[in-house]
């Protein structure tokens, strides 16, 4: 093991650089789907197991459009001869149609987050657990993570919502001091994913608080994760979560 101390002064700070500057590592992250237009629309969306892509039509030309609320990664529309380019971003993160203003400048250095697992797969939770991670390093960005809601600004969870965990959300952002967030990562959280709405899942984290930014992706890596809660306090641009060819 006396090596690694060596081998950590060699290569220097691996930290990403973002967003202050550029961050294009390999496997920073897994893209996702671009708009386009091409003469295979149908078939490309016929292939799409949760409908996230449609074909349309503009001018006469086909063309296929990504929902992304609904996109869960099976990378489908990535493989054979028909294949959609996918993008290699990171800016994610999309406002609510009740979104409410961004947080602003007494938050842009001292940002508490509460992370709330509301019946995920566990690949969310083990995104979360990588941005305080050496290449992220949340706390670089004035960004930490708490284990009470008393002391949260952002509430931040992922899963279909589960019946066992209504009540536990619910109660976590009525305990949240004003003024107060609320983001919605994965597609489980948008909409219920490929789970849907059951008698077991409320089928997206609205109908139980409101929320202020959704974070689509299956899961959505670290950097992803970030650029959403710097878009809540207005250091970052957000995104759509729709896309037209």
């Amino acid at each position: 093991m006396s090596f690694w101390p060596y081998y950590g002064l060699q290569r220097g700070i691996t930290t990403t650089a973002w967003p202050d500057g550029a961050e294009d590592s390999a496997g920073i992250t897994p893209g996702r789907p671009r708009a386009g237009q091409t003469e295979h629309a149908e078939e490309i969306a016929a292939a799409c197991p949760t409908q996230a892509l449609k074909a349309v039509s503009q001018d006469g030309r086909d063309g296929v459009a990504v929902d992304f609320s609904h996109c869960i990664h099976c990378q489908r529309c990535r493989q054979g001869d028909n294949a959609l380019p996918w993008s290699t971003d990171f800016s994610w993160g999309a406002p609510s149609a009740s979104a409410q203003p961004a947080l602003g400048s007494r938050f842009t250095r001292s940002l508490q987050v509460l992370y709330v697992d509301a019946g995920a797969c566990g690949a969310c939770v083990n995104e979360v657990r990588l941005i305080d991670a050496p290449p992220y390093n949340l706390h670089r960005l004035g960004i930490f993570v708490t284990a009470t809601p008393r002391d949260a600004d952002v509430l931040l969870v992922a899963g279909p919502i589960t019946d066992a965990m209504r009540t536990a959300i619910s109660k976590a952002y009525a305990a949240m001091p004003e003024p107060k967030r609320v983001m919605g990562m994965g597609t489980c959280a948008i909409n219920g994913g490929v789970l849907g709405e059951s008698f077991a899942c409320a089928g997206g984290l609205e109908k139980i608080v409101p929320v202020d930014l959704w974070l689509p992706g299956c899961p959505p890596p670290p950097l992803a994760i970030i650029h959403g809660l710097l878009s809540l306090v207005g250091r970052v641009a957000p995104a759509a979560l729709e896309e037209q060819p």
